[in-house]
């Protein structure tokens, strides 16, 4: 019978019913483990400080073992397991993962890849989302889960799916060929419009029967990108359609709010930021890039994309590892203090949820060998003493809940544009968009900026200096809307290959950079791409005053640039064009627009950045590179987060005492920060 408790109501300040500080916990299968030993993982969840933990998401194998047939009694026990000893649920709908009996009665679901290959059951995510079939089941299995733990009063949140669009996203089925039809019909209305958008006349691609449109599968050479575009759209559209699908089906039953666990930065085949929208609370699943020694870097790119979607308000970090991945080429063990430090560094960036996957190792299956908060070691080992000290140093920090995260600078994010610019036939495969949001979102990093992401078309107004690493599509709109910022006073850094196309892939009326001539003042006539491993010299001769030139090395592009207004500030000393503009910046209104003609790796941006720092009244903070800080903003103080990456003891100038809420007592304004180790500090207004 479900149960009868009142429903918890909308009346929740934001964020999850039943919380009144930071979560702690991460994924629970008990599934996975005799009964016996959930009372065990109970007592060790509450001598390690977990207050929310994630259930039921790869379980619909047992909750509905035949179709039509629930079985909910081992769930029944487990929620009052956790609720009798004060444990939140955050309740998955698992429907990632169909049973086996669903591809058996529904072998026409299955995932088809670009190249007709029929994807096989035994993983998890290889449904078609376009099939009728899965979204009825999954409607289904999640309505009987809403209509029975909908009003439980262990429930603080909904946990709908597994990270949308892993591990596939793109699906080439009949199934998707049919909606793919319904969607273009919708989106354009007739076919000339859509041969217009198209650009059907190129090739002979001219479509006069709708059913003659099929989805962009591989072809003998490269598919008009103006379709793979769409399809990209398309399949966002498809998974979206399935989260809200279920997320509804909840809303018909429960007023608790609902999520699903993002993988910000690191899964393209979704718009974030339209996701958002659609979302009670933001969430993310994060994991280090083993291979990258300076992982921590992509770490806070991805908690910013995550704040800024969330529109700044506090998230949760659904999942992350206390150590090793296991499915990574090397899966790196986390280091002593690694784990902590990477926790805060997300709480810092406004996560007021730490989780991990998942609770106990598993024995069997495709994850054992993944690092848990209960490792096979079991309490003996480090990584469980350190998921003690973390749970015991989360909870000195309940202030912390609800305060926000303020950022000066603004980076744009623009999937759209990323989908685009990351297909076949463009000038130079080594000219990704990853590359260079990278690049330049560590430099910032370096020099102790704290960023937000941003669409083109988003309010700006609030930055002092926006930069466009790689915006190839840009719409009119998203380009007028950064013309305003410039002219209003903004200072705007441009990198090569933006503003190519507009929202179809075409190319902008009057040629490359077009919509960003008033802003930027200057136009490329061709692009001029590098051999591989080519270099370039360029002269810099500097914007404000430098007594020297200095010689910058370019990679992987170069543009045949005319000045139109701009004033060069670095010139090609070489390269296929000796003595031509390479960096521009241009006062515009009340701003200014730099031009970055080529790509400069991170060390050698921080000779342009000091200029453009200058422009935007910003400058790096001095501090040692590896001392990561991040402030957050309550109502009545403000939080300092310093966490030392390096190998030796920083000193941490604060311009006044502070509280340590970690060690307690007060701190000095030149407090040490020792390796490796992370501060709390509290500052009063």
């Amino acid at each position: 019978m479900p149960w009868s408790h009142p429903p918890v109501g909308p009346a929740y300040d934001g964020w999850l019913p039943g919380t009144e500080t930071l979560c702690y916990g991460g994924d629970y299968n008990p599934e996975q483990w005799p009964e016996e030993v959930w009372a065990e993982d109970v007592r060790l969840m509450r001598e390690a400080g977990v207050n929310l933990v994630s259930i039921g998401i790869f379980s619909w194998a047992l909750l509905e073992p035949r179709e039509g047939e629930f079985d909910f009694g081992w769930l029944d026990r487990v929620i009052e397991l956790l609720h009798a000893n004060g444990i939140r649920v955050d309740l998955g709908t698992p429907t990632a993962a169909p049973p086996a009996w669903f591809y058996a009665t529904h072998p026409d679901t299955r995932v088809v890849t670009r190249d007709g290959t029929v994807m096989g059951p035994g993983s998890r995510g290889m449904v078609s989302p376009s099939a009728p079939a899965y979204r009825r089941a999954a409607v289904r299995i999640t309505t009987e889960l809403a209509r029975r733990y909908g009003r439980h009063p262990a429930l603080a949140l909904w946990h709908v799916h597994n990270e949308y669009g892993a591990p596939v996203s793109d699906d080439y089925s009949v199934h998707a060929e049919r909606a793919w039809r319904r969607w273009l019909r919708e989106r354009y209305g007739t076919l000339d419009a859509l041969n217009a958008a198209w650009g059907t006349a190129f090739w002979g691609q001219v479509y006069g029967e709708w059913d003659h449109v099929q989805v962009p599968a591989a072809a003998p050479t490269t598919v008009n990108p103006a379709q793979r575009l769409d399809f990209a759209r398309f399949t966002d559209t498809q998974l979206l359609a399935c989260f809200t699908a279920e997320r509804d089906a909840i809303r018909e039953h429960s007023d608790v709010p609902v999520t699903t666990n993002f993988m910000a930065a690191s899964c393209p085949s979704t718009d974030l930021f339209r996701w958002a929208r659609e979302v009670d609370v933001v969430s993310n699943d994060h994991y280090l890039t083993a291979a990258d020694p300076r992982a921590e870097v992509g770490l806070a790119l991805a908690a910013d994309l995550t704040r800024s979607v969330a529109g700044g308000k506090p998230w949760l970090l659904l999942e992350h590892s206390t150590s090793a991945v296991n499915w990574q080429p090397r899966n790196v063990a986390k280091r002593p203090g690694e784990m902590a430090r990477n926790s805060f560094s997300h709480l810092g960036r406004g996560a007021d949820a730490i989780m991990f996957f998942q609770w106990r190792a598993s024995r069997s299956g495709a994850e054992k060998f993944h690092s848990a908060m209960l490792p096979h070691a079991g309490t003996s080992s480090r990584v469980w003493r350190e998921v003690m000290e973390l749970g015991a140093d989360l909870g000195k920090l309940a202030e912390l809940r609800g305060s926000r995260v303020r950022a000066d600078v603004a980076l744009l994010w623009d999937t759209e544009s990323f989908w685009a610019q990351d297909l076949e036939w463009r000038p130079s495969e080594a000219a990704g968009h990853r590359e260079r949001v990278d690049a330049f979102y560590d430099r910032l990093w370096r020099d102790g900026h704290t960023v937000d992401l941003a669409r083109p078309e988003h309010d700006l107004s609030g930055y002092k200096l926006v930069v466009a690493p790689a915006s190839y599509l840009l719409t009119a709109q998203g380009a007028a809307n950064l013309t305003r910022y410039v002219e209003a006073g903004g200072t705007l850094l441009v990198s090569y290959f933006s503003a190519i196309v507009d929202e179809n892939d075409a190319v902008h009326e009057g040629g490359f950079l077009a919509p960003l001539r008033d802003a930027l003042g200057v136009t490329v006539e061709e692009f001029l791409p590098l051999r591989a491993g080519e270099r370039l010299t360029v002269r810099y001769q500097g914007a404000h005053g430098q007594d020297t030139p200095a010689d910058l090395t370019g990679t992987v592009w170069a543009d045949d640039l005319t000045p139109a207004g701009a004033e060069t500030v670095g010139t090609y000393a070489g390269g296929p064009k000796p003595g031509g503009a390479a960096v521009t910046r241009h006062r515009y209104g009340a701003g200014t627009g730099w031009y970055v003609s080529t790509s400069f790796d991170v060390e050698t941006l921080a000779t342009v950045m000091a200029d453009v720092y200058a422009d935007a009244g910003l400058a790096p903070s001095g501090l040692p590179e590896d001392l990561e800080v991040i402030r957050r903003h309550g109502d009545g103080a403000g939080y300092v987060i310093a966490i030392n990456h390096g190998a030796a003891d920083a000193k941490l100038p604060l311009g006044g005492s502070a509280t340590d809420l970690l060690a307690g007592g007060t701190v000095d304004p030149g407090v040490i920060v020792p390796a490796g180790a992370v501060r709390v500090l509290r500052q009063e207004r």
